[in-house]
């Protein structure tokens, strides 16, 4: 079922399919591979938040070598949300910073001072409807949501290339991040300023962008599902 609220501003899920996936197998991107129905993982990840009545715009961020191969099958497949492509950069932070970029001028060019931007691997193509509603649902709240669901395996925090166990956090302070993580998008892009002049090689999502720059910025954390997997390796398309 889809929230029911009084919202002026615009939820934007931006899908981030720019990597070459040279791990998945079969020599192409990962994006591109069929899952079971015969639909490519692109289409199907995209699909979920086509349906989706809390989502008004959509962008697809990818290498440019591959963006017509994926236009081609945004007009095979009617998307009419896709209002934006955008060519994705060699780190998936810069892909997310060069989508809020495009989503600012689109947004000041319209005359509108802000949105909610929704960041999507489209590695995760099998993303449910309830989940994009919990985030949107957060967005009332909080100006920045992950999603997460709970660690049920033992970590071992490592100390050296050895393998030497350093500690074992306690399972129940643990979580494994998911997405979409969602954000205003000026709060998104203030923390990318803050991050210009730092390395950003340590951080693997845009959520650790925020707790990392903007500490004292609440990040609300939505329940995730363990269907929404990322596909990675030739034997998760197996499965």
């Amino acid at each position: 079922m889809v929230y029911w609220m009084n919202r002026n501003m615009k939820n934007i899920a931006v899908i981030l399919a720019g990597g070459a996936g040279k791990r998945a197998g079969e020599g192409l991107p990962k994006q591109f591979r069929k899952l079971s129905d015969g639909r490519t993982v692109l289409e199907t990840c995209v699909a979920a938040f086509e349906a989706h009545e809390s989502i008004d715009e959509i962008a697809i961020v990818m290498l440019r070598d591959y963006l017509p191969q994926a236009q081609t099958i945004a007009r095979q497949a009617g998307w009419h949300k896709v209002n934006y492509w955008i060519a994705g950069g060699r780190e998936r932070w810069e892909s997310s910073l060069f989508a809020a970029k495009t989503l600012q001028q689109a947004m000041n060019a319209n005359g509108d001072n802000e949105c909610n931007i929704l960041l999507h691997d489209c590695a995760r193509p099998f993303v449910s409807e309830a989940i994009i509603t919990r985030v949107c649902q957060a967005l009332m709240d909080y100006q920045a949501v992950s999603v997460a669901v709970p660690v049920t395996d033992t970590i071992y925090e490592i100390k050296n290339s050895k393998l030497q166990i350093n500690s074992i956090p306690p399972r129940e302070t643990l979580m494994r991040a998911q997405t979409p993580q969602a954000f205003r998008l000026s709060l998104l892009l203030r923390a990318y300023e803050k991050a210009e002049e730092e390395a950003l090689q340590h951080v693997t999502d845009d959520a650790g962008v925020i707790h990392t720059f903007l500490p004292d910025e609440k990040i609300g954390i939505v329940a995730g599902e363990e269907t929404n997997r990322k596909l990675t390796y030739e034997e998760d398309f197996r499965n």
